[in-house]
């Protein structure tokens, strides 16, 4: 019991950080459960992906009732996603767990120094191109991806990063959105806020591709999903309705920090020191 509320505890942290900086709780409950509960790698990232499913779920009706999401671009690379989820869930199982430390590591310091990194705002190409006036008939396919104030770019492009988003997802329970949402902003001109909810939307969708691989496989520990689900879905709530009271500026700092000790004792874990 005590466990399994030191999970729950988790997940709400996991759940609020992922929350306030759009990162998702992916990112932390892997890690949380390997280094700090000693579960398995290949089940912790098995439980990450039903932690995935349980926030997209939550947040995918919100972002439908406020009509901020693409549906229609989202669902047509969540095809290729889907692919790439499928494919990386069945590579999983044939990657040793150092190896999967090793990947995780390196994407845990990709995103400490994106973070960290000065930002600068990226345009949306076309941003005021609009479709008013033309009909659903005579659009072409790609105007029938874009929304109201932007187009969308370079399909094939996306196609490809969704495809390597999906095969993220599978290996390290990340749910994919660290790859889809630069591929959607940057490469293909969607705006941020529209990139951001997209994904949301969609993960849940990718997570349940591999998930189910997990599951048959017996990778996915039902004892700590529970709890840590629960936990990251209570944590998302939560810091959705803080973020506007918290010095993001500060929280990024700490998170960095924490991402970068987490990331050594990862590659520690990926050279086989205990």
């Amino acid at each position: 019991m005590d466990v399994a509320v030191l999970m729950l505890v988790g997940g709400v942290g996991a759940g609020i950080f992922g929350s306030l900086l759009g990162l998702g709780g992916g990112l932390l409950i892997v890690p949380l459960l390997t280094l700090g509960f000693h579960l398995p790698l290949r089940e912790a990232i098995g439980v990450s992906l039903v932690c995935v499913i349980v926030t997209s779920g939550a947040s995918a009706g919100i972002f439908l009732e406020r009509r901020v999401a693409n549906l229609r671009l989202g669902m047509t690379l969540e095809l290729f996603t889907a692919t790439g989820a499928l494919l990386g869930g069945l590579i999983a199982f044939l990657l040793d767990e150092r190896v999967l430390a090793g990947l995780f590591s390196a994407l845990l310091i990709y995103v400490a120094v994106s973070m960290i990194r000065p930002r600068t705002a990226v345009a949306s190409p076309d941003a005021d191109a609009r479709l008013d006036g033309e009909s659903l008939e005579r659009a072409t396919f790609m105007d029938r991806l874009s929304g109201p104030g932007y187009r969308v770019h370079r399909l094939r492009a996306g196609i490809v990063g969704s495809v390597g988003a999906g095969v993220a997802s599978a290996l390290l329970g990340i749910g994919g959105g660290l790859i889809k949402v630069p591929v959607l902003h940057v490469v293909m001109g969607v705006p941020l806020r529209v990139a951001t909810a997209t994904s949301n939307l969609v993960i849940g969708i990718t997570a349940s591709t591999s998930a189910w691989i997990y599951l048959i496989r017996g990778g996915i520990d039902p004892y700590a999903a529970g709890p840590t689900a629960v936990g990251v879905f209570v944590g998302a709530s939560i810091g959705s309705r803080i973020a506007h009271r918290v010095d993001l500026r500060a929280l990024r700092v700490l998170f960095t920090v924490v991402l970068l000790y987490t990331a050594f004792q990862m590659l520690r874990r990926a050279a086989g020191v205990q």
